[in-house]
């Protein structure tokens, strides 16, 4: 599977704050809501202040689903561990300019393996710091919330920075948000340039999860 093209407005639930004994069905849901893609959060407890999956529940879970895989790793080594998500079933990976040793090389290997790549940024990184290898990437990931937990409050002054990196990377490549992302926040990033937004607790915090997304679908526009 492949990210869509880069343009339309895309939800993409999170599975940090989806029921994770029910994982198969969760997705399941949100597949028949419509959406493409599905977030998977993948954090080591050290890059981060949490642990959650890792390389087997991706696999697993890539044999109950078409959708996107939009793999982030909030790890620190993500050249270590790459290449396992993608042979597991990853779609798409994204990893943090923060802790990429070499992002070029990364985003390389990535695409040598039928892989789609990302570049993200945490709220207190600028936009600087990821400028010479944006456009070498499929989607660019802007954090509105500190990683590690799901629920958190929106930091709009970080979605301030989608501005510049749409202008950095023009409209061939997805521009995604992530934390605090919902009705009341879906319209402030897309005007700003976002096309993918990250819903966690705004979608599988719902108990009507089609009436979630579309409440997103109808605020993002």
């Amino acid at each position: 599977m492949r990210l869509p093209k880069a343009g339309t407005i895309e939800i993409a639930p999170s599975v940090l704050s989806a029921d994770f004994a029910r994982l198969a069905d969760e997705m399941a849901e949100v597949a028949a809501a419509g959406v493409k893609i599905l977030h998977l959060d993948v954090m080591d407890g050290h890059f981060v202040p949490n642990i959650t999956i890792g390389v087997p529940v991706v696999a697993n879970l890539r044999k109950h689903s078409d959708l996107v895989f939009d793999c982030h790793l909030m790890i620190s080594e993500p050249e270590r561990y790459a290449a396992r998500f993608a042979e597991a079933g990853a779609d798409h990976i994204t990893f943090h300019i923060e802790v990429s040793e070499n992002p070029v090389n990364l985003i390389e290997k990535l695409h040598k393996l039928g892989c789609s790549a990302g570049i993200c940024l945490n709220p207190e990184t600028p936009v600087a710091a990821i400028q010479d290898v944006a456009l070498l990437c499929d989607m660019v990931l802007i954090m509105t919330v500190h990683p590690g937990f799901g629920a958190q409050e929106f930091i709009a002054e970080a979605a301030k920075k989608v501005v510049r990196v749409r202008e950095i990377v023009g409209p061939g490549v997805r521009v995604e948000v992530d934390g605090g992302i919902g009705p009341t926040t879906a319209a402030a990033v897309v005007g700003y340039g976002a096309d993918t937004l990250v819903a966690g607790n705004a979608v599988f915090g719902q108990k009507d999860r089609l009436a979630a997304i579309r409440a997103i679908q109808a605020a993002a526009g």
